[in-house]
């Protein structure tokens, strides 16, 4: 909104045509044509100290040497980071089916990731988590372990920052030793730390 900026500061203010038109980015004959009446006529001027973009300090500052500019003052809505809210994980019905291979894979593969931290990547249950690792899961007998980044329950970044945080709350749960392998499957390199 420069153009409204501008057509209050002309009102408002004593600055030159030059220092306006500075600091609002548009051509000074704009502003000439502002203060004329001839150009923006009916525009309402936007506040520039009540949208925090200005002091009323900076103004008299700037008022005072015509060779000044007007320096944009950093708002508080920009310094102050408002902590993004988590929204409740969301898995589509396609999906869903496959949320059972991605726990059995992360129970697999990271034993060191707590229960809350499986339910937390891949928006489940510790009940449905507890079902799959006794093998009482309604689904038990068709139940594949999948990597769950592959599956699209969650992202490489949350699965490796998942691992991090529980391998730094309890590395004694890390595993070392390679992983048996299953019917069918090859052997898997074996894990270094």
């Amino acid at each position: 909104m420069p153009k409204a900026t501008a057509v209050w500061l002309v009102e408002n203010t004593g600055l030159t045509f030059e220092q306006i038109a500075e600091f609002t980015g548009l051509h000074t004959l704009e502003i000439k044509g502002i203060a004329d009446g001839e150009v923006n006529a009916g525009v309402r001027g936007l506040d520039p100290i009540g949208a925090g973009m200005l002091t009323r300090q900076e103004i008299d500052r700037v008022s005072k040497d015509p060779n000044a500019r007007l320096r944009l003052q950093r708002s508080i809505a920009d310094t102050k980071l408002v902590p993004k809210k988590k929204e409740p994980r969301y898995t589509p019905l396609s999906k869903r089916q496959d949320r059972p291979d991605g726990i059995a894979w992360l129970l697999r593969n990271h034993p060191e990731l707590s229960e809350q931290q499986i339910c937390k990547l891949l928006g489940t249950t510790k009940n449905t988590i507890q079902q799959v690792r006794d093998r009482t899961h309604w689904k038990s007998q068709d139940i594949r372990p999948r990597d769950p980044v592959l599956l699209g329950l969650c992202s490489q970044l949350e699965l490796d920052d998942a691992v991090a945080r529980a391998r730094v709350a309890n590395p004694k749960a890390v595993r070392t030793e390679p992983l048996p392998p299953e019917d069918g499957e090859e052997m898997q390199a074996p894990v270094f730390e």
